[in-house]
């Protein structure tokens, strides 16, 4: 067997699929199916998907949210839409820079995976050097493979984010926010690249990794020469609890002026503080280890507490000073007692001159369900008996930290605590702060006031950290946090606009359902965002030359950009030409177009066609992207609509997908288990790489694309296309009358159309695709075993084939055409109409006798798999119809969740006989949780069907059971006619729809 890395069809059929792919591609191209112009009869529907970064090829990964767009644009297409599916591409930033920059300075790496990973000839990599030639080179290379893909794209309306005409957009749309007053100026922390010396996002890091900025309170513990030791912490609420400072006895750190103040840090927090405050100079370096037994003073307690050595102190984490809370902190107790309880530990305690006593754990919040020392407490319960047990101390932290927060009260006795170290007649008036505000307080209102209390007196400052460090740009330098001053932002924080943005997401439709939450989270804690870069690619700051406008500010409305830039090049119209006034009149409808059509030299009736397109296309009727893309790009989609336009153009929905992983992995260059998107294509073809993403996993899910995933929609294509041929090359003729196998096939066609049709809809795209790859190949496989080849058949399964063949088109388009064509369809199946349900058609009964004998034959098949020789003779204990009634009301009662007790009482309230309610009640539990055990599927068809003639069903499909079971003889006796010939208690233990089984 051929694999992925021979880069050549796996095998002949998917030679044949790929040729089949290469012939229907040029044919929709040549009869420009899929370019979409306003058609005032036809509803019309707008989908977009995130356009993608040229900065190197798409892997299969990629491959997954343009798949998803493009399966649902098809499918709404089918259902009469007039569906417009644009496609552009993401210039800005600087991923493209520093990927040239990388090749240009000969990154071993890069160049091998470009090479050998992706394919890229070596000849091409000087082109690849240049910016904007690798941008253009990707560009390229991904359109061909979007266009390999199948994908319904209308390419007129293709541009970079670097054209001209776009660039006049985004300088609208940034007038636009300017002044709304959404734009400020002013100071803030924002991630940075210390290389480059400009603000980073995720789009300018290594992996896409947006910084995440927290922000540590510094607690100044001062010691005797007033040098401050910053203690960093998340939780200023516990300082009344500190019995001692952390320091890493093996880390490097330094003696500072940080704008006048000597301040004792680890050298990288040093490092850090240069970019967050006017002044950092240091004075002069030591090590952990130097600073052990110093004795400081607790600026809320008065307390002096030693520094003590704790190798958990990561000295690149904020200031690499921790304060010591072992009565809260689980880090903190299990550290103090291996110290406390090791000879090494006592002794090198009793050489710094601290006693035991002073480590005692001091609580300061109650916590519901907790002891008087929470930490110990929890430390305890999990068994954890050393601090180097890190993976269980983090899941205790994070327990009991998550507590105290939604539980905790701060205790009463921490005023006592409170500045014990000043005279008593300054001290009550010291502490009245502390009794008003933070004691007998809820642990979130006690830790702001803490804050402002330490703030207040002089003992509290603040420094920014990246939370989910380490975060490294595209050049490879690690981001540090920057108080940026005097830069641009986009203030996502205004109240008024996340009032706008809610109104916006409580308008829209999210799938799946679920990613609302996320949505609502986003909404809340965004707040000011830096907009602008000086360096990468884009467009410049119209009042701040040499900013340009950074890749997750210029690509919040550009959908709107699509409904016009075909007509923006038709008609010539030049850059200059594209005033902030044009863009008001054709995207907000507002000012005077005759006035426009003076300004810009832009004739009247073309404005109005301009106009006229967009308000035909807006709004945005569908937006698809990655689970990732939710933090970010997609929450300032909704910000950035719900602020320049009117709320009827506001988008209606959003579709959220997962990641795709191979083999279980995540695809990564440092794994070198990337395969391109291209190449896959070239091995599998293209569709079995959008069936393989479709059917891999719902939605949100991550995908596990594995070679064997791919063989398996393979075999499953080949096993349609087989059908498919077969059917066309029988001879066919309209049956007289339908036969059972014939009634069962087209009913359960009718129950598939509406199934997939739900699926489709709500965008369960999995569901939809095992469908019809698999369930309904399978029903094609068991009427062929019952029906055969007849013309009668043939008629029949030509019926099922052709809309069969429409429903799939959207997933596997490709071989749909090929199939249409062979089955005679008119024009594409691309833009056929979507198959009606036939009510006429849908055959409860028949679907139920087909139901009947599968359960029968896997019953006897489980029965064989136990008994030692072959039998020859089967028989079948079945009981009266009647029977069929009471196991109606078991199927009722286990569809509505009815309590089994209740259900009995209901059955006998009607058995008159008092002989006869013992073996009823029997009867109705055996039914009742037979009729539990059913899937809906049958149940459903038991609800809606008549009573079952067993007897005639079994006899009907006789063969077919038979060869299944592999048995010479097949007797059929009712209960009573069984007495005699089959053991007692088989003959008890048979059921409507579970007749007994003996073999002889």
């Amino acid at each position: 067997m051929r694999t992925v890395a021979e880069d050549r069809p796996i095998n002949e059929f998917a030679e044949l699929l790929v040729k089949i792919a290469d012939k229907w591609r040029a044919r929709w191209e040549e009869a420009k199916v899929f370019e979409a112009d306003p058609n005032p009869e036809k509803p019309k529907f707008f989908v977009t998907a995130a356009f993608p970064y040229p900065n190197s090829p798409q892997h299969i990964g990629h491959g997954r949210t343009y798949t998803i767009a493009d399966v649902y644009a098809r499918y709404k297409r089918l259902r009469g839409f007039n569906v417009l599916f644009p496609m552009g591409f993401h210039y800005t930033g600087t991923p493209i820079i520093t990927m040239a920059e990388a090749i240009a300075e000969g990154d071993k790496e890069l160049i091998d995976i470009m090479v050998n990973v992706y394919g890229v000839p070596k000849e091409d990599l000087e082109k690849l050097k240049d910016p904007l030639q690798l941008a253009r080179y990707f560009h390229e290379d991904i359109k061909a493979g979007m266009k390999e893909m199948g994908y319904s794209i209308d390419w007129r309306r293709e541009f970079t984010t670097v054209d001209p005409e776009f660039k006049k957009f985004v300088v609208w749309q940034f007038e636009r926010l300017r002044s709304k007053g959404l734009l400020t100026r002013g100071t803030h922390p924002v991630g940075w690249c210390p290389k480059h010396e400009m603000p980073v996002g995720m789009h300018d890091t290594k992996n896409d990794v947006e910084p995440e900025i927290g922000e540590f309170t510094l607690i100044k513990f001062i010691d005797d020469e007033g040098r401050v030791y910053p203690a960093a912490t998340l939780r200023p609420e516990t300082v009344f609890g500190v019995t001692n400072v952390w320091v890493n006895p093996r880390a490097e750190y330094v003696e500072v002026d940080v704008d006048g103040e000597r301040w004792v840090v680890s050298k990288r927090a040093a490092f850090k503080l240069r970019y967050q405050r006017r002044r950092v100079e240091v004075i002069r370096e030591l090590k952990g280890e130097e600073l052990l037994g110093k004795r400081l003073l607790n600026p809320a307690t008065g307390r002096k507490v030693p520094i003590l050595p704790a190798t958990f102190v990561d000295p690149d984490t904020a200031t690499g000073i921790v304060m010591s809370v072992p009565a809260h902190a689980p880090f903190d107790y299990a550290a103090l007692r291996d110290l406390l309880e090791s000879e090494q530990g006592r002794e090198l305690l009793e050489k710094l001159g601290v006693d035991s006593s002073e480590l005692e754990p001091i609580p300061v919040i109650s916590v519901r369900g907790y002891k008087e020392v929470p930490a110990k407490q929890i430390v305890e319960d999990m068994g954890i008996t050393s601090q180097e047990q890190r993976k269980l101390l983090e899941e205790a932290t994070k327990k009991l930290y998550s507590d105290e927060y939604h539980h905790g009260v701060m205790r009463s006795d921490i005023i006592g605590l409170a500045l014990r170290h000043l005279p008593e007649e300054y001290r009550r008036y010291a502490i009245a702060a502390v009794k008003a505000w933070i004691a007998e307080k809820p642990v979130p209102e006690a830790r702001e006031a803490t804050k402002k209390w330490l703030e207040a007196i002089g003992y509290a400052d603040i420094m920014y950290e990246v939370m989910n460090k380490p975060v490294y740009c595209r050049c490879g330098t690690e981001i540090v946090v920057k108080v940026l001053e005097d830069q641009w932002f986009i203030n996502y924080g205004d109240p008024e606009w996340k009032k706008l943005a809610r109104e916006a997401l409580a308008r829209m439709r999210i799938v799946p359902p679920e990613m609302r939450e996320e949505f609502e989270k986003t909404i809340d804690w965004l707040h000011e965002r830096a907009c602008a870069r000086t360096r990468g690619l884009g467009t410049e700051l119209p009042w701040a030359k040499g900013w340009i406008i950074e890749s997750l500010s210029d690509s919040t409305i550009y959908m709107a950009f699509y409904t016009v830039i075909h007509k923006i090049r038709k008609y010539g119209l030049q850059p200059e030409q594209l005033t902030v006034n044009f863009w008001d009149y054709v995207l907000l409808g507002s000012g005077d177009p005759k006035k426009v059509s003076k300004e810009t030299g832009i004739p009247v009736e073309v404005l109005k066609e301009l106009r006229e397109e967009f308000e035909y296309w807006y709004p945005l009727d569908s937006r698809h992207s990655a689970r990732d893309l939710v933090p970010n790009h997609l929450t300032f989609f909704i910000f950035n609509h719900a602020a320049i336009f009117p709320r009827e153009k506001w988008p209606r929905q959003i579709v959220v997908n997962g990641l795709v992983l191979l083999a279980g992995k995540k695809m990564s260059k440092s794994l070198r288990n990337i395969i391109p998107l291209r190449k896959a294509i070239r091995v599998y073809s293209p569709d079995v790489m959008r069936a393989s993403l479709i059917v891999g996993a719902e939605l949100l899910q991550d995908v596990n694309f594995t070679h064997g995933l791919a063989m398996s929609v393979l075999g499953r294509l080949q096993r349609i296309y087989d059908i498919a041929k077969s059917v066309v090359s029988l001879e066919r003729r309209r049956p007289e009358q339908l036969t059972l196998a014939d009634r069962w096939l087209l009913s359960r066609l009718q129950y598939h159309k509406e199934r997939v049709t739900n699926a489709y809809e709500n965008l369960r795209l999995r569901e939809a695709g095992i469908i019809l790859l698999y369930e309904m190949v399978e029903d094609v496989n068991r009427y062929l075993e019952v029906r055969g080849t007849t013309p009668e058949a043939a008629w029949v399964l030509r019926k099922y084939l052709t809309e069969w063949i429409v429903m799939l088109s959207p997933i596997t388009p490709f071989i749909a055409e090929e199939l249409w064509q062979m089955l005679g369809g008119e024009g594409f199946v691309s833009t056929a109409k979507w198959p009606k349900i036939e009510e006429e058609l849908r055959d409860p009964q028949a679907e139920l006798a087909f139901q009947y004998v599968r359960r029968l034959v896997d019953d006897a098949r489980d029965i064989l798999r136990v008994l030692k020789s072959k039998p020859r003779v089967m028989k079948i204990v079945i009981v009266p119809r009647e029977e069929w009634s009471l196991l109606k009301k078991a199927v009722t009662a286990a569809s509505e969740r009815k309590p089994q007790r209740e259900f009995i009482q209901e059955v006998l309230a009607e058995v008159d006989d008092p002989k006869l309610r013992k073996e009823v009640a029997m009867k109705a539990r055996k039914l009742y949780e037979f009729a539990m055990s059913l899937d809906d599927y049958t149940r459903r068809l038991i609800a809606e069907a008549e009573a079952l003639d067993e007897k005639h069903v079994i006899e009907e499909l006789v063969g077919v059971i038979q060869k299944a079971v592999g048995v010479e003889k097949i007797e059929v006796m009712e209960t009573v006619e069984a007495e005699g010939k089959v053991p007692p208690a088989k003959i008890k233990a048979a059921l409507p729809m579970r007749p007994a089984i003996v073999f002889e």
